[in-house]
């Protein structure tokens, strides 16, 4: 499927919009994977099918797909129809991972998990969902149907908390600033639409661009970020993953933006036994002593060809990570080692 997962995907015009359907790096996602019959796979963001469908017609093989987003798992239908029992579909975060696969699977290993990370196009054009700034819509950004919205999170909490959500998960400099900006507004009118927001941000800036791209594009990514807790949710799914995954099983990550990037980049670098630990819980002699429990694929990211970014631009900021899964035993999560953003709440 089409994603946008980092703040480009928020940005673009309306003679950029792709198709709705395109995955990204399809053709090199199924070449890592590189699907058999009989073998069984987790989509862990089955969207709108794209990669889904791919593994499916490229071998008589079965897939689980996940996805927290309820309207996805509705739109699913057609795709259900047609593949049978080959598919399972479930509603869920993809932290849950392991979870899922227990009770599908019956406790059985996995041959291969993709995950595409990010908010995806259908999310992003569908007004109601708050999620882009293009359309104008509900201030919403949730991609479950529960927990508070982003108009909940910007109207009720306190200005140093905003400026540190800005800055931590979007990188914006001028975050307090913007979360200033923010708390003077909503004194007057609390917020409910995601032009007001956009509004108000773009007034920080004098309606100027930054690096060519709209001046509220970062805050959106951050808000949508820390209201999905989407970095908390990768460093899950990445670890549920190094669990269900057998030996040789193949773990695929497409990414959008830096932070995700990085946390992926962190993980596959140190169960590979390529980094050393930084953290008190983790110390180097125990990097030293534990054997990988991956071996990486591909030591740079695979991107986008010109051909794919001429026909969906929102795949420019794709990077494709991918790692073997070896016989040694699971690492345990220790999310100080994987570069998650410093915040302060």
């Amino acid at each position: 499927m089409t994603r946008g997962g980092g703040a480009e995907g928020a940005s673009l015009g309306p003679a950029e919009k792709p198709p709705r359907h395109i995955p990204v790096l399809r053709s090199e996602v199924l070449e890592t994977l590189a699907p058999k019959a009989g073998e069984t796979y987790i989509d862990g963001t089955f969207g709108a099918g794209g990669y889904t469908r791919a593994i499916l017609e490229a071998a008589d093989c079965r897939v689980l797909a996940l996805d927290r987003d309820p309207n996805a798992i509705r739109g699913a239908a057609p795709l259900q129809a047609e593949f049978g029992p080959r598919l399972t579909l479930v509603e869920s975060p993809f932290s849950r991972l392991e979870e899922v696969a227990h009770d599908a699977l019956g406790g059985a290993q996995v041959d291969g998990v993709v995950l595409d990370i990010g908010v995806s196009s259908m999310q992003l054009d569908d007004a109601e969902r708050g999620f882009s700034f293009q359309h104008d819509g509900p201030l919403d950004m949730r991609m479950s149907s529960n927990g508070q919205t982003v108009a909940d999170f910007v109207n009720s909490a306190a200005e140093e908390i905003i400026a540190n959500v800005i800055y931590a998960f979007g990188e914006e400099h001028k975050s307090r600033a913007i979360a200033r900006a923010i708390v003077g507004r909503r004194a007057e009118t609390p917020y409910a639409r995601t032009r007001e927001l956009a509004d108000t941000v773009s007034r920080v800036f004098h309606g100027r661009k930054v690096d060519g791209r709209h001046p509220a594009t970062r805050t959106f990514q951050a808000l949508r970020i820390f209201i999905n807790d989407e970095l908390g949710e990768l460093a899950s799914a990445l670890s549920a993953a190094e669990r269900v995954l057998k030996p040789g099983g193949r773990l695929v990550v497409v990414s959008f933006h830096s932070l995700e990037d990085r946390i992926v980049k962190k993980f596959i670098a140190e169960r590979s036994g390529k980094t050393q630990s930084v953290s008190r819980h983790l110390p180097t002699e125990t990097i030293k002593s534990t054997p990988p429990s991956f071996r990486i694929v591909n030591s740079r990211p695979l991107t986008p060809s010109k051909g794919e970014l001429d026909v969906n631009p929102r795949a420019r900021s794709a990077r494709l990570r991918a790692a073997f899964r070896t016989d040694s035993d699971p690492w345990p999560l220790n999310r100080e080692t994987l570069g998650f953003p410093a915040f302060e709440d």
